[in-house]
């Protein structure tokens, strides 16, 4: 169950990658328009990113989903699906009734038109599903070894080949059982889109209690790139900027949660702070209020509640689903590329249906959140920022220059020798650790995080908001920088001895980043204190098979093992 768990939530992180491109695609393709810039190549930039982001996702969830989000995955990702689309074009069965009475060039437009038409419904899922193949299998297979003869294939050219062959059986499944799939799609798109009031509520809720685990970008992903037909958009958001009236149903819910709610919020919690700590949280609270306003980013209000009222959180979540609901009621159709956040809401004013009424009900759910959290804060005694009592406030987070910035991530993070896996996504930090004790929470709060979650014994999630990628490749060039490695390495005896010593190490291979081991006896290997000696990680890729991730020059390890491996 934990592993399931872990590879959604990867999923959920490499979801990020594809989806930020989003803003500068819909920001052309607006600014395009003739009642802008009318300036037509630059609508055309943006309508392209929109017209390939099937080929978007498979190239960005391989890497984000891929170990050190290595380029070859995506590479491979793009294989997978020119291969899957192209082969489902040739097998796709056309009715008869799309060519009946034409010939000749007539009849090969009308075919390529119906094809390409169809073969957009399919692109974003056979660009999920490429790049999720792809992504595993660079996992699985980067480090294959073939015998000497093949040896040109293996490692990471054998990747992109295997899933060259996935793609094939991708294709051979989706261009037999087409007319299958596309009733499927169908019927799902029908079934979410006729829930009406009851499914948006749903759809609601579920986005903001997933939002704890990253798991709310899949089903977001469903919403806006899947769900209907517009002319061969499919999803929320890609009919909302092809024109369709009806889209934005998924979208515009958020606006007044966003804009409006979630500020109100933070005037209660300052107005409930105590009044000698007012000062001191006031301004945390307005940047979190103006970031939720502007660009639609929450996560750092939400965890400064999410864990400390859990009803009030609840209550938020049933909050947007009924925003959800009242949006649709009144027919409000808003649409965004990034958040819904002010940006969004004016640069699509244009698009969007009865979008003025967002005022009225925007300043409704502003004194609904404020009224709500005064309330709940002052009857159960809640520690919002500026109330707490013997814990460190947000008050007193702590300076820290950029260049310092990483060093102290680090220390509070357990140092380099306990951070096994560093990335991130768009608001927080996610992290794979080898010990969860050695995390220090009060210094992470005070070097600026918002909420701290643990969905695994060595998984960790710090919110940070926007900064959170910047903080990221920090604390990886730190880590680079400071490894071990680059100072001649980890002991060769020492590392020996972790790995169950000379009798239980049967081969030694190196690889770019890594020694790549077979073990006599796999329970013999000592991972903590592999880690322990600075080592970046260990893979145990097979049943005896073990990868010890290394940085610098990898013959500065390996030699000297392979010397004490020998009996030097």
């Amino acid at each position: 169950m934990n592993a399931r768990f872990s590879g959604m939530q990867q999923l959920g992180r490499a979801l990020m990658l594809p989806i930020a491109v989003l803003p500068i695609a819909g920001l052309l393709l607006r600014l395009g328009q003739p009642d802008l810039l009318g300036w037509a190549p630059m609508a055309a930039a943006g309508d392209a990113i929109f017209s390939n982001l099937g080929l978007l996702f498979a190239v960005g969830v391989a890497t984000g989903l891929a170990r050190e989000n290595h380029g070859a995955a995506g590479l491979a990702a793009l294989v997978c699906f020119l291969v899957t689309t192209r082969g489902v074009d040739t097998m796709m069965a056309v009715p008869a009734s799309v060519t009946a009475g034409l010939a000749g060039a007539a009849r090969e437009v009308a075919l390529s038109t119906f094809k390409a038409r169809e073969l957009a419904k399919l692109s974003v899922p056979v660009g999920l599903l490429s790049g999720i193949i792809s992504g595993f299998a660079y996992n699985r297979f980067s480090n294959l070894e073939l015998p000497s003869y093949l040896s040109f294939f293996g490692g990471r050219r054998f990747v992109a080949i295997a899933t060259g062959f996935a793609g094939l059986g991708l294709a051979a499944v989706i261009g037999t059982a087409w007319p299958v799939v596309e009733h499927g799609m169908d019927a799902a798109s029908k079934a979410i889109l006729g829930a009406g009031s009851l499914g948006l509520f749903a759809y609601g809720v579920l986005n903001r209690v997933l939002i704890v685990t990253g798991l709310h970008h899949i089903l977001n992903n469903f919403a806006w790139f899947i769900v209907g037909d517009f002319h061969g958009a499919t999803g929320d958001l890609r009919r909302f900027f092809a024109g369709d009236p009806t889209a934005g149903v998924f979208m515009s819910g958020f606006f007044p949660v966003m804009m409006f709610g979630l500020p109100g919020a933070c005037l209660a919690m300052y107005h409930a702070a105590r009044p000698e700590r007012r000062a001191g949280v006031g301004g945390l609270l307005l940047s979190l209020a103006l970031t939720s306003f502007l660009t639609g980013v929450t996560e750092p209000i939400e965890f400064t509640f999410m864990f400390l009222a859990p009803v009030l959180y609840a209550a938020h979540a049933v909050a947007t689903g009924l925003a959800m609901v009242v949006m649709d009621l009144f027919g409000v159709r808003l649409g965004f590329s990034f958040s819904a956040g002010l940006f969004d809401y004016v640069l699509n004013f244009s698009h969007a249906q009865r979008p003025l009424l967002l005022v009225p009900i925007g300043l409704g759910y502003s004194a609904l959140y404020y009224v709500t959290f005064r309330f709940c804060i002052a009857r159960f005694d809640l520690a919002t920022p500026g109330r707490e009592k013997d814990e460190p406030t947000a008050a007193a987070t702590i300076a820290v220059p950029a260049g310092d910035r990483a060093g102290a991530f680090v220390a509070a993070l357990g140092g380099a020798a306990n951070l096994r896996e560093v990335e991130a996504c768009t608001t927080r930090l996610r992290l794979v650790v080898a010990d969860g004790a050695s995390v220090d929470e009060p210094a992470l709060r005070r070097l600026g995080a918002r909420g701290i979650v643990r969905p695994s014994p060595n998984g960790l999630q710090v919110v940070l908001g926007p900064v959170a990628d910047q903080v990221a490749g920090e604390i990886r060039a730190a880590l680079r920088l400071h490894a071990p490695e680059s100072a001649g390495g980890p002991d060769a005896g020492a590392l020996l001895a972790a790995l169950g010593g000379r009798g239980n190490v049967v081969d030694l291979a190196a690889a770019p980043g890594r020694l790549l081991m077979r073990v006599a006896r796999p329970e013999g290997v000592d991972e903590a204190a592999l880690l322990r000696l600075g080592v970046h990680g260990v893979g145990r890729p097979g049943e005896g098979v073990v990868h010890v991730l290394l940085g610098g020059p990898i013959e500065a390890v390996a030699g000297p093992l392979r010397a004490l491996l020998a009996g030097a």
